[in-house]
């Protein structure tokens, strides 16, 4: 039984030496800093150790009969890969142990050792097992939120996606993300990263509409202190700290032509160049970038440089509205009611009655708007049992389909919004008009100061930019000069 007062293990040692006096002196001095340490004296009973239980460290002699150190060193990492070992070793086989090291050992100690210096190789050997530990825990907490899992959906077009995104995981191939505002892309460049081979290293996202311009150049390489007013101290970019992971570029096609040819020299070099500063710094990064527009369409109309395209669309991944998989409402549905009644103590239930009524709509929000209705549902219900009336519905509901998809859903202009079918305004053209009148009304008010305009908005400068283009909006100023 263990005291109370005893503080707990620093790690769990396995000393193998062939020397009795040897090795209980080394578990001896370990014990007393608090180790769990177990001995063993050959190669054949540490094996058995390590079959029959996890160590955090392996501290070897070298010469051993009949089994030698690298013998039981090759062995112990087939047993137990993440094991750390460290090599005890005579002054005169040095050679044999850094091939020890070559083989996989973390580190070696000559005997005989100061005690100090056996303390501070075992401290050092026990933290990186601890880091790996943790990267391994992270590594599957990712896998489990933002993995194939987390992409709810038993549709054709949803098991197309999840086939062509586990062909693509494994490579460092740029992805390129296309889908409507509330589809999912992040989500699915997450999956990405979560089954490809960087997935012990970092995600790092950004999203290019969220940020001004002037912003995004630092944000993206970093600055040196002094590159400008505010830049206090140098700052490491995004770039940088997803070296050796992925970084995630969301709506791409709101950047500048200015800011593009900066990304596409980064992407091609695979290198970045801190604001203010002359020095290039390597990084080995895989891109994915997404976007929510017709991104051929803002090629062909100079929006967005052609070489960038062709850099970024190198295996391409579609990522289709909810209109067009109906089909997933119902699983979609209850895995986010499942996530509601997790942080509620009154736990819902979906009826089929408000299943039926959920896949009558066609979700012009797409998934996120689903996600909203259930939690909002979830929230303010008065029974247990959700019911048609607990989901109010912005719009006109879709006639039934017919052999499964919705024949109503068709692509109009870059957003693949849905067609009316009666020769009415399109939902493109009414988002449209809707935006040129906002945008009007707040030039009006502002004239010629277009942050104000953005910040009135609720957009960047360059979204408002990239907007006014595309309507062929100008301030009034402009306009009475002519």
């Amino acid at each position: 039984m263990t005291d109370a007062n005893t503080p707990p293990s620093r790690g769990r040692i396995l000393v193998v030496d062939d020397q009795r006096n040897m090795r209980a002196t080394t578990a001896l001095l370990l014990r007393a800093e608090n180790y769990t340490v177990f001995e063993a004296g050959t190669g054949d009973e540490a094996l058995g150790h390590l079959a029959g239980g996890s160590m955090d460290l392996l501290l070897t002699d070298l010469k051993m009969e009949p089994m030698d150190g690298l013998t039981l060193l090759r062995r112990a990492l087939e047993v137990a890969p993440r094991l750390q070992i460290i090599m005890m070793t005579a002054f005169g086989s040095i050679e044999s142990a850094v091939e020890a090291m070559r083989l996989g050992a973390y580190d070696y100690v000559t005997k005989p050792f100061k005690e100090s210096e056996l303390r501070y190789r075992v401290e050092r050997a026990l933290e990186r097992a601890r880091l790996l530990r943790d990267v391994d825990n992270l590594a599957t907490d990712f896998n489990q939120r933002h993995g194939l899992s987390a992409l709810v959906g038993r549709s054709a077009a949803m098991r197309d996606l999840t086939a062509r995104l586990m062909r693509v995981a494994q490579s460092d191939a740029t992805v390129l993300i296309q889908g409507e505002s509330g589809t999912g892309k992040e989500l699915v460049a997450r999956a990405l990263h979560a089954h490809s081979r960087r997935k012990s290293r970092s995600f790092v996202p950004v999203n290019c509409a969220a940020i001004s311009e002037t912003l995004l150049e630092s944000e993206l390489f970093g600055h040196a202190k002094g590159a400008f007013t505010g830049a206090v101290k140098t700052r490491r970019g995004l770039f940088e700290e997803a070296d050796g992971g992925t970084l995630f570029i969301d709506e791409v096609t709101e950047t500048s032509p200015t800011f593009q040819s900066k990304l596409l020299r980064a992407l091609q070099e695979g290198e970045v160049r801190r604001v203010g500063e002359s020095t290039a710094l390597r990084v080995d990064v895989r891109t994915v970038a997404a976007t929510n527009r017709d991104i051929e369409l803002e090629v062909r109309e100079k929006r967005f440089r052609q070489d960038l395209y062709y850099r970024l669309n190198v295996v391409t991944l579609r990522v289709p509205p909810l209109r067009e998989r109906l089909e997933d409402v119902p699983a979609l549905a209850e895995h986010f009611l499942e996530r509601a009644n997790a942080r509620s103590p009154n736990p819902r239930r979906l009826s089929a009655a408000a299943v039926t009524h959920l896949m009558g709509y066609d979700f012009p929000g797409n998934v996120r708007e689903l996600e909203n209705l259930v939690e909002q549902a979830a929230a303010l219900a008065e029974a247990d049992e959700l019911l048609p009336e607990d989901f109010p519905l912005r719009q006109a509901r879709l006639t039934p389909p017919t052999g499964g998809a919705s024949s109503t859903a068709t692509s109009d202009g870059p957003q693949g919004l849905v067609s009316s079918g009666s020769g009415g305004p399109t939902l493109a053209q009414v988002v449209e008009d809707a935006e040129r009148r906002a945008i009007a009304q707040s030039l009006e008010r502002h004239g010629v100061d277009l942050a104000r305009v953005a910040d009135e908005l609720g957009v960047s400068s360059t979204t408002l930019w990239r907007k006014m283009k595309r309507l062929n909006l100008r301030p009034p100023s402009d306009v009475a000069r002519e």
